[in-house]
């Protein structure tokens, strides 16, 4: 399979799904990453995407592919986003595409998972994903990821500029991930999980 992920910075898409997308790739499917900033109100250009190639050392998707946006602008972006995506879309043909959440504080996040929402509008299988500020996310699929959780954290330690920016005292990013994985585990009776909100979920039932 395709499997389809969005993030509007770099190291969003390794929170939000990277032990997922962990075990896809271990069972031989084709991950793409569409990063559509490099992030550079967090830390020096060079350096995110610097941090985003060493973490795809570690993931070894695909491919990664880079917007053209700048951090902190995509709102007025909308339009064009929409289009840009669509683009990525026809070529991959995904099977799976995850992206942000749309209630978030961060103002790309929630842009770019509206863009999202109308650029698969013909698209199966779409599913949002949590970060750090996502709000009211209420997930109901689970995905079991106990095996590829501290590959996950070591996808996060790639991204070393953002590991303390927390703005939470004595927690950083790992300690977060963690945690969260500990939380939605709970609730998917499982160990360690990461949740998700679907827009679409189709599952096919086979009669032999």
């Amino acid at each position: 399979m395709n499997i389809l992920a969005i993030g509007a910075h770099p190291d969003d898409i390794e929170f939000g799904c990277g032990g997922t997308l962990l075990k896809y790739i271990r069972n031989g499917h084709d991950v793409y990453l569409l990063v559509m900033t490099d992030g550079h109100k967090g830390g020096p250009a060079r350096s995110r995407r610097s941090e985003q190639q060493r973490a795809s050392r570690i993931l070894k998707p695909k491919e990664v592919i880079w917007g053209t946006y700048r951090d902190t602008e995509l709102s007025p972006k909308m339009n064009e986003m929409v289009q840009d995506i669509e683009v990525i879309l026809d070529r991959i043909d995904p099977h799976f595409t995850f992206v942000h959440y749309d209630e978030d504080t961060h103002q790309d996040h929630r842009a770019l998972a509206k863009a999202t929402v109308s650029a698969t509008r013909y698209v199966k299988n779409v599913l949002f994903y949590e970060g750090p500020t996502t709000q009211n996310f209420v997930p109901t699929v689970f995905v079991d990821i106990k095996d590829t959780l501290d590959e996950k954290v070591q996808l996060l330690k790639a991204h070393k500029s953002q590991v303390t920016k927390t703005n939470i005292e004595g927690l950083s990013i790992l300690d977060i991930a963690r945690s969260t994985a500990v939380f939605r585990g709970i609730a998917g009776r499982v160990q360690y999980a990461e949740g998700f909100m679907p827009l679409r979920l189709f599952i096919n039932i086979r009669i032999f």
